[in-house]
């Protein structure tokens, strides 16, 4: 691997961990357990390995923005997440700034242009 690929590499995972949070904070509306999350987010063009939302899932029930419960399905038992009211704060606050970002973003490629 180049060097010019590995930083190309570590910018994206950069960029891509930090969408993470408000990606899925916004797909938690109603409860859904953490499989049919990735699909979610895939469905999206999204993609989430099970090693990055578990223990992100986690974290964010952690810092209070998700709730979960245990149910049985299909005799076996799974656990759902939904966002808390502190997550709902969170997301809009965190929407704000993505979309101020976005647009900052956006105006500066069309000066580059």
């Amino acid at each position: 691997m180049s060097e010019y690929d590995k930083l190309l590499s570590n910018a994206l995972q950069e960029m891509r961990r930090g969408v993470l949070v408000l990606a899925v904070l916004s797909k938690l509306d109603e409860p859904c357990y953490g499989y049919s999350l990735i699909q979610a987010l895939s469905e999206h063009g999204l993609e989430i390995d099970q090693n990055t939302l578990y223990p992100l899932l986690r974290r964010l029930e952690k810092q209070g923005l998700l709730e979960s419960i245990w149910q049985l399905e299909d005799n076996r038992p799974r656990r759902y997440y939904k966002i808390s009211e502190e997550g709902l704060r969170l997301r809009e606050a965190l929407t704000i700034e993505w979309q101020t970002m976005a647009n900052s973003l956006n105006h500066l490629f069309s000066k580059e242009g």
